[in-house]
């Protein structure tokens, strides 16, 4: 049987707690010295592609701007476009939201970016229904959330539509006939539905790769669906055996209702990793870092979310609290709804008394970890399982650090996955879609 290659990408990390600003080690998020180191350390590691993600408003918690994570991270579709002259091979992918674009000028700078990389871009399509968002926008919080995916996908069909309009033979350059672009090769986009309207013509040729590559990240049915019909990636937050191999199986078996086999969609959940020289190393590695994520402010903000109280008097390294949350409203904008938090308070108090943990202990607990933790040797085993099992067809890496927190991987654990065999050794192709085995 062939051995299924694994699929990496690196996230600059950021937007969330998962990036520790704090650390010495940490540089710039708005220098582009930062995203050219960690793009070229991606590079040097053969990875499939850069991964920037993007908000569009600043988070607020109790009415001020919530500096704990990262702010002030500059446009990705611009960051990847300087990236493009200072990368060759590396795949550079973009979150940009299909609630508050339009789809002419997205499919033109996306396109754009595609031409200036030869091929490696990718669109990272995610919505919103949040109307704290949406204030920085003209029409303001006006898409109800059960649109939200008709929108998007009434959006990208319409991309694909510009995208496809010039035919692959459009540009002659002929000096002795005087003919630049073939009679008839660029076809008229006329679209007309329920959320946009179109007439006229796309202004540039077809790229290398044809189209940019899709990538998109939701686990509801509803993004699940919209992946299987129309994404090249799934970007998920599955990173645990057992759910990565029902989520594979669920999404896959999805393809086939829109004519699409299982290579044509590849899943590749984020995850965090943790190196040490031991596996005791590692583990006191990834409780560093977690204590790191989850400092005092953090785990109270995070209190505050499910509680929707203000919780700023009460100890984080002490036990919860006696009251009762408010459901009335919450304390925090931006960041995504808590469903059920009278629920998750319930779970929440139910661990804390089951194992003694503080507020920021049980923070820690409930809030994630390290995805894989040991040796070099372990999280390259443990990575090359997860792909043969059907768990995923590969992995984007989030570290921790910017700008440095991808080299140890890179020069530790990638070599070990190349000798097993599941890695590719170099790049074979020049394209994006080359390196994700893309049609």
């Amino acid at each position: 049987m062939t051995r299924k290659q694994v699929h990496l990408a690196a996230h600059f990390p950021g937007v969330n707690n998962t990036t520790v600003w704090t650390d010495p080690r940490s540089g710039s998020q708005i220098d582009f010295a930062s995203f050219v180191q960690l793009a070229r350390t991606a590079e040097r590691g053969k990875l499939d592609f850069f991964f920037l993600a993007e908000g569009l408003r600043l988070r607020e918690l109790k009415g001020r701007i919530h500096d704990l994570d990262v702010v002030g991270r500059p446009e990705a579709l611009t960051v990847l476009s300087a990236l493009a002259a200072v990368t060759d091979r590396l795949g550079l992918a973009g979150t940009v939201n299909a609630t508050f674009n339009e789809p002419y000028e997205l499919a033109r700078r996306l396109s754009t970016l595609d031409h200036l990389s030869e091929g490696r871009a990718a669109w990272n399509v995610v919505t919103t229904s949040d109307a704290f968002t949406g204030e920085n926008f003209r029409r303001g919080g006006f898409l109800d959330r059960a649109y939200r995916y008709k929108r998007a996908t009434e959006f990208l069909r319409l991309a694909r539509e510009l995208w496809d309009s010039w035919r692959p033979d459009a540009i002659a350059v002929d000096p002795e006939t005087g003919t630049f672009v073939r009679p008839g090769a660029i076809g008229a986009v006329e679209h007309s539905g329920e959320h946009f309207t179109v007439q006229g013509q796309f202004t540039l040729p077809r790229s290398p790769q044809g189209r940019p590559v899709i990538i998109q990240a939701g686990d509801s049915d509803e993004g699940r669906e919209f992946a299987a019909a129309n994404a090249d990636v799934i970007f998920t937050p599955h990173g645990s055996l057992e759910d990565g191999k029902r989520f594979y199986a669920d999404v896959k078996r999805r393809l086939a209702k829109y004519g699409r086999g299982p290579h044509q969609l590849k899943i590749m959940p984020g995850v965090t990793f943790a190196l040490g020289d031991t596996e005791e190393d590692a583990a006191e590695n990834a409780a560093h870092i977690r204590r790191q994520q989850v400092g005092p402010q953090t785990a109270i903000a995070f209190l505050e979310q499910v509680w929707g109280r203000d919780m700023s008097a009460y100890d984080p390294e002490g036990p919860l609290p006696d009251i009762e949350p408010d459901l009335s409203e919450g304390v925090s904008q931006g960041r995504v709804p808590i469903k059920d938090r009278a629920g998750v308070a319930a779970k929440w108090r139910a661990l804390a008394e089951e194992k003694g943990l503080s507020i920021r202990e049980l923070v820690i607990e409930v809030t994630g970890r390290q995805t894989f933790i040991g040796t070099p040797e372990s999280v390259a085993r443990l990575i090359d399982e997860h792909v043969q099992a059907d768990a995923a067809d590969g992995f984007i890496l989030v570290p921790h650090l910017t700008p440095g927190g991808l080299d140890e991987f890179v020069d530790r654990v990638v070599p070990l996955l190349q000798e097993r065999g599941a890695f590719r050794a170099d790049y074979t192709g020049a394209t994006l879609r080359d390196h994700l085995e893309l049609a």
